[in-house]
């Protein structure tokens, strides 16, 4: 018995201290868990780190003249350490951080300073070290909050961590925008020249070691990236920003008068294919115009008369007819089986191939294509495709539509009515731009180029890669039926239905085009609707640039020439003003001035062209890109000027966009007084700078 009963006591004291320990264990286990767990979570936390990506600064994008158009600037995450190594003291922090409070409240003006001192201190309680205090803030305001109370204290022991991210800004704004276009940060691809030359423009994105603390918030570790983010590559667009506002502007000025619902402008230089300008509107519901679509390159619909020329284009080059060949209009109509085709302004008689065209007969041309080739509608289609004009441009840029030609193995091809009205611009889908090339191609003696958006790609000032239009045909047709069309397009000014856009100081050569616009559910016989186009070039004699501009569902008019000429008009007067090439030197006609025009200072190539214009003599004792003019009794002395990196250029008695483009190339930002030329800059030339430095100018 008594050997049992020891055992048995052993049991029970072996029982109970293994229950002892449990509830230790137990005990010690919830002490971790929930009275230290704060303290052994954030320890767990502090040994967690990992390495992120740095975005790098954008490249820039350039106008051809050098404008900036669009660039990055540094942009800040602000956050703070509520522990940081001089604030760790509780007296310290106490005893200012309701200054700090007022000094936010009193600079964002988003918070009280008693909701701002609660949120310091209630971070504190909660050891926060990465606190959020404001997003996208910028250098200058950064310089101002860093002297702030506790933030003044030191770069790091004061607490607060400036996160640099970048800003994607464009300083003319709505100029170009479209074509510039943008970056999607949570998708590949993006639109216009930021998306296309995404790659070359993004950089190679650097690494920053960042550590996990309390809260599951990754901190950086250090206030510099570990390895460097590399700067994008710089674009230079074809893009002339003059070009382009003066586009913008008589595109918006037409659309407003003739009530439109949206319209498109397109510039482009003849022997390059280097487009100066792209303008698109579109009305939104509060009827103001913006930017909305790029209907140069994505607006594909039936082009209308300003097709006609492909049509004599294929009637010549086959020797169908000639200029001079007869076709009788009639009444204006003609009869084609399910459908009567009609001029717009009745029957012209019988006329010559040259007066049907100025006149835009519809009769004309469609009797005409279906007389000569109804029995083999192929080999006019032929024409088209030979030229691949029922292909993509290959544009620099993406959203280009494929144009729609038909040819007789198209499953909705009607025998008795596609040709005909394919003869004078119907069923078919071309983009505006798409007919400007093939215009663009007859102003270019038949040589067919793709127009391009980008003219160089650079980095670090150093050109990488250069681009040149594409040719895609070398020739659409013979000499001699290019010569002819040449003739037909300045008639059709001269004496026809674009007379609007003839000019007594320089000949225009091109072709009205109005279309009715078919519903997708309905047809043409939905409710009416237009689209008024005109597309030529100028000089006529000595072809220098084209254009296409198009206004689709005009309220008042609709007519090409009513609607669409006078942008074509007001964009030709402006350039060929502007333009010395164009016309012959006038020095002999300084009379009277015994003093030298007034030059702004700015870059020396456009200077040196206007004075030598003028029959000006120049002392060009300068070679640098950019110089100031002083005006002397012997001619015109040019001071050189150089920048330096990291010192302030000297922009005084510039224009304003000479001045922002060496400020922006400098990293600075621009506040702007006035108009004119500068009389003054806040940071004096010659100081250092550094990039985000805000810089007032007074122009005058």
């Amino acid at each position: 018995m008594n050997i049992r009963a020891n055992i048995l006591l052993r049991v029970y004291l072996s029982f109970g201290l293994i229950v002892l320990l449990a509830v230790a264990v137990i005990i010690r286990l919830c002490d971790v868990q929930f009275v230290e767990g704060h303290k052994w979570r954030a320890m767990a936390d502090s040994l967690s780190t990992k390495y992120i990506n740095v975005e790098a600064a954008r490249g820039n994008i350039y106008s051809v003249d050098g404008s900036l158009l669009a660039t990055s600037i540094p942009e800040y995450e602000l956050r703070m350490d509520l522990y940081a190594g001089g604030i760790e003291d509780d007296h310290i922090f106490n005893s200012k951080v309701d200054s700090l409070a007022m000094s936010l409240s009193t600079f964002f003006k988003d918070k009280t300073p008693k909701e701002y001192s609660r949120y310091l201190r209630s971070a504190r309680a909660d050891s926060a070290r990465y606190l959020l205090i404001k997003r996208k803030v910028g250098y200058q305001e950064l310089k101002v909050i860093r002297s702030f109370p506790l933030f003044n204290i030191g770069k790091y022991s004061g607490g607060l961590i400036a996160v640099q991210q970048n800003k994607r800004i464009k300083p003319f704004k709505f100029l170009a925008s479209r074509t510039i276009g943008y970056k999607n940060p949570n998708v590949d691809n993006g639109v216009g020249l930021e998306g296309a030359y995404g790659g070359y423009i993004d950089g190679e994105s650097g690494k920053r070691l960042v550590q996990r603390i309390a809260g599951g918030v990754w901190m950086p570790v250090n206030d510099e990236a570990e390895v460097a983010p590399k700067e994008g590559a710089d674009i230079i667009s074809t893009i002339d920003i003059n070009m382009q506002d003066l586009a913008q502007s008589a595109l918006e000025k037409q659309l407003k008068i003739s009530d439109a619902d949206h319209g498109t402008v397109i510039l482009m230089e003849v022997n390059t294919g280097e487009v100066r300008a792209v303008a698109n509107y579109t009305r939104g519901k509060d009827g103001e115009y913006t930017e909305q679509f790029n209907y140069a390159i994505g607006g594909s619909q039936d082009p209308g008369s300003t097709f006609k020329l492909a049509s004599y284009m294929a009637l010549l080059e086959d020797g169908k007819v000639d200029t001079n060949t007869y076709v009788a209009t009639g009444d204006g109509t003609y009869r084609i089986p399910g459908h009567t085709i009609k001029d717009s302004h009745g029957g012209i008689g019988t006329v010559t191939v040259t007066k049907a065209f100025e006149e835009s007969s519809n009769t004309a041309v469609a009797k005409l294509v279906n007389a000569h080739y109804q029995d083999n509608p192929s080999q006019f289609t032929d024409h088209l495709y030979d030229i691949h004009m029922n292909k993509r441009l290959g544009l620099q840029i993406p959203g280009e539509t494929k144009p729609v030609i038909k040819n007789p193995s198209f499953k909705d091809w009607n025998k008795n009515m596609t040709l005909p009205q394919m003869a004078y611009g119907y069923e078919m889908q071309i983009t505006p731009l798409q007919i400007l090339a093939f215009y663009n191609a007859v102003a270019n003696d038949g040589k067919y180029i793709a127009p391009i958006f980008v003219k160089e790609i650079r980095r670090l000032g150093n050109p990488i890669e250069q681009f040149h239009a594409r040719v895609i045909s070398e020739r659409i047709c013979s000499e001699k039926t290019v010569k002819k069309l040449q003739a037909m397009l300045e008639n059709v000014v001269v004496r026809g239905t674009g007379k609007q856009m003839g000019s007594p100081f320089y000949r225009v050569a091109g072709k009205t085009g109005t279309a009715q616009v078919a519903d997708r559910n309905l047809g043409y016989r939905a409710k009416r609707s237009y689209q008024a186009s005109f597309c030529g070039y100028f000089p006529a004699d000595k072809p220098k640039y084209s254009i296409m501009v198009s206004i689709n569902g005009p309220k008042n008019g609709y007519y090409g020439a009513q609607v669409a000429g006078p942008v074509f008009k007001e964009i030709a007067d402006r350039i060929y003003a502007s333009d010395t090439e164009m016309y012959h030197s006038v020095n002999d006609h300084l009379v009277g001035n015994t003093k030298n025009p007034e030059a702004k200072a700015g870059q020396s190539k456009p200077v040196k062209k206007v004075y030598n214009a003028f029959g000006i003599k120049a002392l060009y004792a300068a070679r640098s890109t950019y110089f100031n003019s002083v005006d002397t009794s012997n001619g015109v002395v040019y001071e050189e000027y150089n920048s330096i990196k990291g010192i302030m250029p000297n922009v005084n008695g510039m224009g304003l966009k000479d001045a922002l483009y060496l400020l922006g190339n400098a990293g600075l930002k621009t506040r702007i007084k006035g108009s004119g030329k500068v009389i003054s800059q806040s940071i004096p030339s010659g100081n250092k700078i550094g990039k985000g430095l805000l810089v007032e100018l007074e122009l005058k």
